[in-house]
């Protein structure tokens, strides 16, 4: 297992061992700063969208040069 893998194993362990008051008190607190909650977001988006169909990026910057957008 990599480090950075490790790492968040043990602090996903920690998060878990909570109650749901301080669970919700830690998520919270990971939310307020906006750095974090942008990363968040991303990555709950990209989990969500995981199954659907992609394309290359120069295809899509080839049909957006044809619309115009």
């Amino acid at each position: 297992m990599k480090t950075v893998q490790s790492k968040a194993e043990i602090y996903l362990m920690a998060l878990e061992s909570l109650s749901k008051a301080e669970k919700k008190a830690v998520i919270a607190r990971l939310l307020e700063d906006e750095s974090l909650r942008e990363d968040i977001l991303d990555i709950v988006l990209m989990q969500q969208r995981q199954g659907e169909s992609s394309r290359p990026f120069r295809e899509y910057l080839a049909v957006r040069e044809k619309r115009g957008s």
